[in-house]
């Protein structure tokens, strides 16, 4: 009989969702609209940092502004992937949203940093939810198919975040006041709550008896956060063989070693060992991890040698970044409009990376004597080459799995894709003081007088080194069919 209501709520599970197709725009544009949320409180905070440090004090706890939101945001993304694979999307989403918008209020009345920064902390956990969710729902609305077309409206809601958060945090700590950077959420979370609660009731629950696993989940959450708190430290608040970075890792190690042993014994793992086997979503999240440790550590240290070897101001610096995020956003936009008309569509990416790779070794080679314009050539072109892996490993992911499984396989993705960003700028932040690079902290701005560009070199060489790991982890991907609305749904072992 069990098994009976099992294959029911499967086929279910599998069914396309009837919904039209102003409901799907509707969810579509909801989702997008809470992931924007969650991407801006990524960017708006910095411009506000002195503003904030001046009203609260404690100037020495700034950083864990940022961090504290990036490391629950990473730890939380695949939690939320699986929870809604068990109790449907419409709760958890809901849920995220007001996690996200509670830290958002307690950020706002914040009397000192330290409440401060449990705000921040508990924005993360929503926001991680936010990330993972977004992607999530489009898989379960669009085919893969159709699906990468849509990746383009992710990343443009990551350039607008990218652009639009430094621009409104600046205006609202020096022009009215700090805290309207959380109250600004309220607002927006509820209007976003609003456009998807009615149409997000016909999606299907994926999963079908399911349960969540308790001790892995916590493993895992302790696991990423000590493993991102030694990335982050390393190498600024602590020197990298230091006993605080080494213990730090040491710790993470034996959580990690935990966390594997109990998915190989626990009934349901936290994380199914059918889709960690599956080759495409091992190789698919793996491309993705290191092109963002490229990507992202790449980004950090741009503006540095934008400043200390072209000679541009720190704004003048932040306007010439604007060439490597369009190109990201086009050369996203590009690959999801062209994998539906690729039977081979890997190779989009593949080519995409391997632009990326040469463009990044030419500025690496006249890293010490490039003009602005060669720069923003160079870069431009870098983003416009890295951007089409974004579409592909996304659809390829998810459509390796069936939709009971969606959840899970989204989650890994993103939580990959912020723990290989947070690995890269440790990884170059390594490089750079290893050759010299004097940043008062990791990731800083500050203008820095060389008499070399050799730090600049090493940085851009291991970023391109990077970027070729990540170009043979998408050639090991093997390439399956997209499925099409009418088609039915991958088994769990897509390869």
């Amino acid at each position: 009989m069990d098994q009976t209501v099992d294959n029911r709520r499967t086929m279910a599970a599998t069914a396309s969702p009837s919904i039209s197709e102003r409901e799907k725009n509707a969810i579509i544009g909801g989702v997008l609209l809470s992931m924007l949320l969650a991407a801006l409180d990524q960017t708006i905070v910095a411009p506000a940092l002195p503003t904030i440090a001046r009203a609260l004090g404690h100037a020495e706890y700034l950083p864990w502004i940022v961090t504290g939101y990036l490391l629950t945001a990473t730890a939380m993304a695949p939690l939320y992937g699986k929870i809604s694979d068990v109790y449907g999307r419409r709760p958890v989403i809901y849920a995220a949203i007001l996690i996200f918008v509670l830290g958002s209020l307690v950020s706002a009345l914040a009397p000192n940093m330290l409440v401060l920064v449990i705000g921040r902390a508990i924005q993360g956990a929503g926001g991680g939810g936010l990330f993972a969710l977004t992607q999530t729902v489009i898989g379960d609305l669009v085919p893969p198919r159709e699906r990468a077309r849509y990746a383009a409206w992710i990343s443009g809601t990551w350039a607008v975040a990218s652009v639009a958060g430094p621009l409104l945090g600046g205006v609202f700590a020096e022009h009215l006041h700090w805290s309207l950077i959380f109250w600004i959420n309220l607002p927006i979370g509820f209007l976003a709550m609003a456009i998807i609660n009615n149409p997000l009731k016909k999606l299907p629950i994926a999963a079908k008896h399911h349960r969540i696993d308790g001790l892995g989940a916590v493993l895992l959450v302790v696991a990423t956060a000590l493993l991102f708190l030694a990335l982050n430290w390393g190498g600024s608040t602590y020197p990298w063989f230091s006993p605080e970075i080494l213990g730090l890792m040491a710790c993470s190690a034996v959580f990690w070693a935990l966390f594997a042993l109990r998915l190989s014994r626990a009934s349901e793992p936290l994380i199914s060992l059918e889709v960690l086997g599956n080759r495409i979503v091992l190789a698919g999240t793996s491309s993705m991890f290191l092109l963002q440790a490229a990507n992202i550590g790449a980004s950090v240290y741009l503006p540095v040698y934008l400043q200390s070897v072209v000679g541009l101001s720190v704004s003048e610096s932040g306007i010439a970044m604007l060439g490597l995020l369009l190109g990201t956003v086009a050369g996203a936009t590009f690959s999801g409009r062209m994998i539906p008309r690729f039977y081979h569509y890997k190779r989009i990416a593949m080519v995409g990376v391997t632009l990326a790779i040469a463009c990044i070794g030419v500025l690496s080679a006249i890293a010490g004597r490039a003009s602005l314009l060669e720069v923003e050539i160079l870069t431009t072109l870098i983003g416009l080459g890295s951007g089409t892996t974004f579409p592909v490993s996304t659809v390829s992911v998810q459509n390796a799995v069936d939709r009971a499984h969606l959840g899970v396989a989204t989650g890994v993705l993103t939580f990959l894709r912020s723990l290989g960003g947070a690995l890269g700028v440790a990884m170059l932040g390594a490089v750079a003081l290893g050759f010299g690079l004097p940043l008062a902290a990791e990731g800083s701005q500050a203008h820095v007088e060389l008499t070399s560009a050799l730090p600049f070199v090493m940085i851009f060489l291991t970023a391109g080194i990077t970027l070729v790991l990540a170009l043979i982890a998408l050639a090991l991907m093997p390439e399956k069919p997209l499925r099409g609305k009418d088609e039915p749904a991958a088994p769990v072992l897509a390869e």
